[in-house]
This record gives structure tokens, sequence and C-alpha cells, in this order.
């Protein structure tokens, strides 16, 4: 007898509608949480990793108490202005272990009293010392910014809704918008950026709240053979009025939060996890009862236990496919929709590829199909020995 062992399968995951609706959305509640908190949990690994890398600097100096802000300013979109003198740059370059060292000074818009953008963070840095924006501005911009220039973040230009670039009024001092930085993965895409050329006749203005030789922050590279937290340490005894932050301690406040999250997710999924193969255990213990004559009289007519069993898997395995591809759905998008609600995260710019994306939804689709397997096998296979005769007799 010649039949289609797929065709069976789809007839009989038709039979009971309502038993199998409630096997997929399991499945599919299953893999949605699944996909939405690795995509959750990756993409800020992901943005802590590369604000890191991009920022070029190994050791990163503030004012003592704000190394918080740093943090704020540079992996989040926090508007933050702290300052300290500019005397700290030439201190800091003795240090031993010292290579080069560069600062930015932080400014912050407020709108009708200084600008006519809304409030946002403007970045004030040395175009001649810089090694962290220099390299944006070569590949968004090809050259250095000219006195009377700003460019905008690339979240900025979204966020303050200028179409055109042109001209606009920043602590009462007219600039011409000379372009936009492409995506850096930083805080610094929410920002405005302008050379120290700039800043006496902001300053002079009276609308900025900072005063000459005012500085919020310092790069330092080390030099090769040091060890980062080294000289790290030796800038904060040299200098007592200064806290350090090395790149690889960046993010550690919202790293170890998530650690926690982490583990909680990891315990909800291996309960939902169990909860899902109990219920493909039970969903199919009851096929099995219930069809046990059909199976048996398949048997009788010459149907091999692998027919049966394969039949049964590919039953599983439609199902589960089917609330794998709804959960990633699901999950993909909450990922994309929801996460800027939670306070947390609504500072931190982040973002999958489609590559990182794909391997969740892989993910997300092997398990929840992989569940519905385990859960099912033991009916299965106990379908599989199933003696015929036995079961018509006994039906």
């Amino acid at each position: 007898m010649k039949f289609s062992l797929l065709t069976i399968a789809l007839r009989n995951i038709k039979r009971k509608p309502f038993r199998t609706a409630v096997l997929v959305t399991a499945i599919a509640l299953l893999v949605s949480i699944l996909v939405f908190g690795t995509s959750f949990l990756y993409s800020v690994k992901s943005a802590m990793e590369r604000a890191s890398n991009r920022l070029g600097a190994d050791v990163l100096v503030v004012p003592t108490g704000a190394r918080s802000f740093a943090d704020e300013v540079l992996l989040e979109t926090k508007i933050k202005v702290f300052y300290m003198d500019r005397s700290i740059l030439d201190r800091v370059r003795e240090v031993e272990g010292v290579s080069r060292v560069t600062y930015q000074t932080y400014l912050t818009t407020i709108l009708g009293l200084c600008c006519d953008i809304p409030p946002t963070t403007v970045v004030v840095f040395n175009q001649e010392t810089d090694f962290v924006v220099n390299a944006w501005l070569n590949e968004s911009f090809g050259r250095k910014l000219e006195k009377g220039e700003v460019i905008i973040g690339n979240e900025a230009f979204e966020n303050l809704g200028l179409l055109d670039v042109g001209r606009s009024l920043l602590f009462g001092v007219e600039f011409n918008i000379a372009g936009v930085l492409q995506k850096t993965g930083t805080g610094f895409d929410n920002a405005i950026f302008m050379n120290d050329e700039n800043i006496d006749d902001v300053i002079s203005r009276g609308k900025a709240g900072v005063k000459r030789g005012d500085i919020s922050l310092v790069f330092v590279k080390v030099k090769p053979g040091y060890d980062p937290y080294t000289v790290s340490r030796n800038i904060e005894g040299a200098i007592l009025e200064v806290d350090t932050v090395e790149r690889s301690s960046m993010g550690k406040r919202i790293i170890s939060t998530f650690k926690d999250v982490s583990s909680v997710f990891l315990i909800t999924i291996i309960l939902a996890s169990v909860l899902s193969a109990f219920l493909a255990w039970t969903v199919f213990s009851a096929i099995v009862n219930e069809r046990s004559r059909e199976v048996a009289i398949m048997k009788a007519i010459g149907a091999k236990g692998s027919h049966i069993m394969m039949m049964f898997i590919l039953e599983v395995m439609i199902i589960g496919a089917v609330g794998s591809l709804l959960g990633i759905e699901i999950g993909t998008f909450l990922s994309l929709k929801l996460s800027k609600i939670f306070g947390l995260l609504k500072d931190i710019s982040i973002s999958l590829s489609p590559v990182e994306q794909f391997r969740i939804g892989l993910l997300g689709f092997l398990a929840g199909t992989g569940i519905c397997i385990i859960g099912a096998l033991s009916p299965i296979i106990r379908m599989k020995r199933l003696d015929p005769y036995a079961a018509i007799k006994e039906a």
C-alpha cells in the first residue's frame, strides 16, 4: 500500500483543531520569550562592546564623583554636564604609562534659552589631539570641521527633525550644520559635535553655563606594554581631583543589572520549557490512546513501526515548527517595539544586525521544535511498540 506520511500527518493534525491550537500557542509563547529575552540581552551586550571598542581610549578621566556620568554620556543618551579644570590635562600627560591624551567638553542645549532645537548634548572636542571623534568624521564626512560648523549624531538628526542640513542657533551663536555622523552605537549618536575653536564665541554669549578652561572628560591612550588598570590607578593616585574608568570597566552598572535579568530569564525559560514539554506529552498521550486501533490496523496491513513513528514525529515537527515560527514573529516584534519602554534600555543605543536576528530566530526554532519532540517522544515510542492484534481486540 502506497501512502504519504506527510499527508496523513497533516490530516491527523486537523482532526482536533482546538487541541492543536493549544499546543501551537504554548510553543509560540515559549519561543517568543526565548527570542525576546535573547534579543534583549544580546543587543545590550553588543551595544556595550561596540561602544567600548569605538571609544579608542584605554582610560577615561572624569571629575571626582562623576564616574557614573561617563557611562551615562558615552554609553547611554542621558544629558549630563560635569566640569574640571583644563590643567588636569597636563598633569595626566605626566603620569607614567600615558601615551596620548585628548579631551571633550559637554554642553547642554535648552530650548528657548539658548537654542532653536530641543535639549541635547553638545560635544566640544579638539581636532588636533582627538583620536575618538576624528575617526567618525573621516568615515562620515571626509574632512575636519571648520570654525562655525557642527556635525550631528545619527539619532540626534532623526530626533531633532532636521530634515535638511543648514544653519541652526546654538547658545546664541549661529552654526552651519555640515552633516550627519554614521551610526556609532554609542551615546554620541544623540549628540551635536563642534570644534573647540568655537568655544570662546559660545562662552562670550553666556548661555552655555561653562567657563573658559573647563573640560568634562579626558581620554587616555596607554603606552604599549602598560596595563590600563595600573595606569588608571596611578592617575587617581597622582591627581586627587579625578576618578578614572578603564575601558573594560565601562557599563559595569548596566552589565551587572543584566546578569540578574539573565538569571531570571534563564529560570523563566527552563520553567516554560518544562511546561511545554509536559503539555506535548499530555497531548500526544491522548492522541496515542485515541488512535491505537487506527495504528493497529495500519500495522496489521503491513505498516512498519518506523512508519508509525515517523508519521507521529512529522505531526510533532509540524506543530513545533508552526508554533516556533509564530513565536519568532512575536518575540522579534517585542524586541524591536517594546524594548524602549524599559527605563534601563531607553537611553541605550541598541540594535541587532539581520545576521544576529537570524541566529536568534534559528535558536528559537530549534528550541521550540526540539522541546515539542522531546515531550511527545515517550507516547510515540509506546505507539511504535503497540501489539496490533491486542489493540484491535481491546477496541
